[in-house]
């Protein structure tokens, strides 16, 4: 009898778990505020908006209000480091969802889920890292970059800018994603300016070659999505896979990497439309407050 009795109280508390999981979690929105001290000594703040993998289908009405609420934050600069899209027609949701903050400067990178539909796929693909072969659809990525560009923001697919924050100028360098290698660091390698009161790499994939390289160019903070945070972490353990060479420590939050560089790594806003599963990992937005040191 008593066995029944566990047996039955653990089924019961694997089925609550099971729905938090898939049917309540993934809704739950979260805004993380971040202080950062990299700034020189008397510099103004700089508040960057850090957005990543939206994953967004069209029927996503309230991702998509709650992403286009953020505009209230009047950050200084905005930051996506892409996966914004994971059907054909996402593009104007995503239009829709950024809102008021592409009247906001703004610069982007490309994710691997930009070029090509997620597909179907038995979770120990995720977990242990492994991707199917099989075709996968399209997606229209220049249409993306065409509607961001349109706002003014500035396309960081293996590119640089700079850019005046109250009257401060913010270096800024990415490349296109590194996960399916379309990463090409030599185009926009060297030292970065030392002049400058902020300098920036940006990624989708968090991988070290490419982290190590923005690192050894003088890039002290180092913007990346892409993990999910691991989707599902565990209490004690933390992410179960960082889905890239990232050790899972660092699959969210904040940590050093190299001697001078600070890494933030975004939980993001979404999931695989075939995967629809966060558990102790609510999907985030991050407002980072660079100060000065």
């Amino acid at each position: 009898m008593r066995f029944r009795h566990l047996a039955g109280a653990a089924l019961g508390a694997g089925a609550l778990a099971t729905g938090w999981a898939f049917g309540v979690e993934p809704r739950l929105y979260t805004l993380r505020r971040i202080t950062l001290p990299l700034l020189p000594p008397g510099s103004w703040p700089i508040r960057i908006l850090h957005l990543t993998d939206l994953h967004l289908l069209p029927r996503q009405q309230d991702k998509i209000d709650w992403v286009a609420a953020q505009a209230a934050l009047q950050p200084d600069l905005v930051v996506l480091t892409g996966d914004t899209l994971s059907h054909r027609d996402s593009v104007a949701a995503a239009e829709r969802a950024l809102g008021g903050l592409l009247d906001r400067p703004g610069v982007f990178v490309r994710g691997n889920n930009d070029y090509v539909a997620p597909i179907l796929k038995s979770p120990h693909h995720y977990w242990f890292g492994s991707s199917p072969r099989r075709a996968r659809t399209p997606l229209p990525w220049r249409e993306l970059s065409s509607m961001l560009t349109g706002h003014g923001w500035i396309d960081l697919d293996n590119a640089t800018t700079e850019l005046d924050v109250h009257g401060q100028r913010v270096q800024l360098a990415g490349v296109d994603d590194p996960y399916t290698r379309r990463d090409r660091y030599p185009l926009i390698a060297g030292q970065a300016d030392p002049d400058a009161v902020l300098r920036v790499g940006v990624m989708h994939a968090p991988e070290p070659r490419v982290l190590d390289a923005f690192a050894a160019d003088g890039y002290e903070l180092l913007l990346a999505g892409h993990t999910h945070g691991g989707q599902g972490r565990l209490p004690f353990v933390g992410a179960l896979t960082s889905n890239c060479g990232l050790d899972r420590s660092r699959a969210r939050g904040v940590s050093r990497w190299g001697v001078g560089s600070t890494l933030h790594v975004s939980a993001g806003l979404g999931h695989s439309p075939y995967m629809p599963l966060r558990f102790c990992c609510f999907p985030e937005a991050s407002l980072l407050t660079i100060t000065a040191g």
